[in-house]
């Protein structure tokens, strides 16, 4: 998981007039059932990740796909500091993806002497296939709900998804597909 979401996510003002980090009932309920459904979503996840591949990817090696995905062409150094992890670490993970088939190195245009990661055909197949399945077992779950609890659930959703992007407005600025480099990141 990403060391930046490790701190804790901003707070909003209290409808009733507590100081925005003060204790409160519902803030302490969304946060407890938040932790519960993450949890319950981890085991989806990993049934949906252990049914895709005879080779599935480790959860580090997984955010790396995710992260070229998003960001390709990227080096190796700005990968390694999206991730907060040592350049060797990250070579190492980076060989190991490539050995899998799923990621690509090539020569950079901007620069000799670095290599620029993208994602492999085989790669983005691969995610392609982890995000049905995952897709098919949350489907399961979600069709079992009434409708207006599917329309909280989305509403809700969205909210939180808002607000972890408010905390890491470095995140938004990093989607923009060039390739970065640490004097440009």
């Amino acid at each position: 998981m990403s060391q930046r979401l490790t701190r804790p996510l901003r707070t909003v003002p209290a409808e009733d007039g507590r100081p925005d980090d003060a204790p409160s009932p519902g803030r302490d309920a969304a946060a407890h059932a938040a932790r519960e459904v993450i949890e319950l979503l981890e085991v989806l996840w990993n049934k949906g990740r252990d049914m895709t591949s005879s080779a599935p990817v480790s959860s580090s090696q997984l955010r790396v796909l995710y992260i070229l995905e998003r960001d390709q062409p990227i080096n190796l150094r700005t990968l390694g500091e999206v991730l907060g992890s040592a350049p060797s670490s990250v070579s190492r993970m980076c060989d190991r993806l490539d050995a899998l088939g799923f990621i690509e190195r090539s020569p950079s245009s901007a620069s000799r002497r670095e290599l620029e990661l993208r994602l492999s055909s085989r790669g983005d197949s691969y995610l392609k296939t982890l995000r049905g399945r995952r897709e098919a077992a949350l489907l399961d779950v979600i069709s079992s709900m009434p409708p207006a609890e599917r329309a909280a659930l989305a509403a809700g959703l969205s909210s939180f998804r808002l607000a972890v992007a408010d905390t890491e407005p470095e995140q938004r600025a990093a989607g923009d597909g060039r390739v970065r480099s640490a004097g440009s990141a």
